[in-house]
């Protein structure tokens, strides 16, 4: 594996301080979660549910322009304060995780680790997964692209402020985090999936979102499709991981990573506009 113990340790660098306080807030929720979960199967969403498959068989749901309540009290500073956003435009984003076998068949390359035609692409750099909605919308003549940061929660929460998309505490019927992962990820489908039938919103792989990540955005973040900061270091990440604990895979944590480092193992959902 490629360090990727090193590379967990690396997000919480990186992330603003106080990651700590929400592994405390939310630890008494781990031990309920710690044995290993059986994998649910689930029905594919049919296209009456807004879900359109692409030329390379990626379903997309229509997620309806609405508003929200971004960022939790219970989180790191970065998450702070909790603000009113309005999406003023629809948009389809990926049902599930780019997966290896899609990402192959546009870039002509698998850099995963733990290889699986239907597992998630992971060890995929930001300017690598941005290359890949440009190559695939070059493909179909529609734009793909990463999501915002503000569409990425939008999408998970599906109007719910609970710490997680189904509730407040870790439930493994619904994510691949530390305590059920087995130390790998898992094929994309095989958990309980939002109200919206997104699956693996919460852990599995992080995923790529189009924002420079910043601290203090939130303070200054306009209410309407907020497109993150003009510059930075880092981009977003969201989600959560396999081999994180439960605080990291809530629905508005906040990590960032270098946009051009292979060795983060992260993967990516796609977006687009309806035509």
């Amino acid at each position: 594996m490629k360090n990727c113990t090193g590379l967990v340790c690396a997000m919480f660098l990186v992330s603003i301080i106080g990651c700590a306080a929400i592994q405390a807030a939310i630890a008494q929720s781990a031990d309920k979660d710690s044995e290993p979960d059986t994998p649910i199967s689930t029905e594919e969403p049919s296209d009456n549910d807004g879900v359109i498959t692409n030329s390379i068989g990626m379903k997309l749901k229509l997620i309806e322009a609405g508003e929200f309540m971004m960022g939790s009290e219970k989180g790191g500073d970065n998450e702070k304060p909790v603000h009113k956003v309005k999406i003023t435009k629809p948009f389809y984003i990926g049902v599930y995780e780019v997966t290896q076998a899609q990402y192959e068949k546009i870039m002509g390359t698998n850099p995963s680790d733990f290889k699986g035609p239907n597992k998630p692409a992971e060890f995929v750099t930001w300017n690598d997964a941005v290359l890949f909605c440009k190559k695939l919308s070059e493909e179909e003549g529609v734009k793909y692209r990463l999501p915002t940061e503000a569409e990425w929660e939008y999408a998970c929460r599906e109007g719910t402020k609970t710490e997680f998309y189904w509730g407040d505490e870790m439930d493994g019927r619904y994510a691949w985090f530390k305590d059920n992962s087995e130390e790998k990820t898992h094929d994309v489908g095989q958990k309980k999936p939002n109200a919206w039938g997104l699956y693996d919103m919460s852990g599995n792989v992080y995923e790529w979102c189009s924002d420079w990540g910043y601290a203090d955005y939130y303070s200054s973040s306009p209410s309407k499709d907020p497109q993150g900061p003009a510059g930075g270091w880092f981009r977003v990440v969201r989600g959560g991981m396999w081999a994180n604990n439960p605080g990291l895979c809530r629905s508005a944590y906040r990590g960032w990573y270098f946009a051009d480092d292979p060795e983060f193992d992260g993967g990516f959902r796609i977006v687009r506009a309806p035509e």
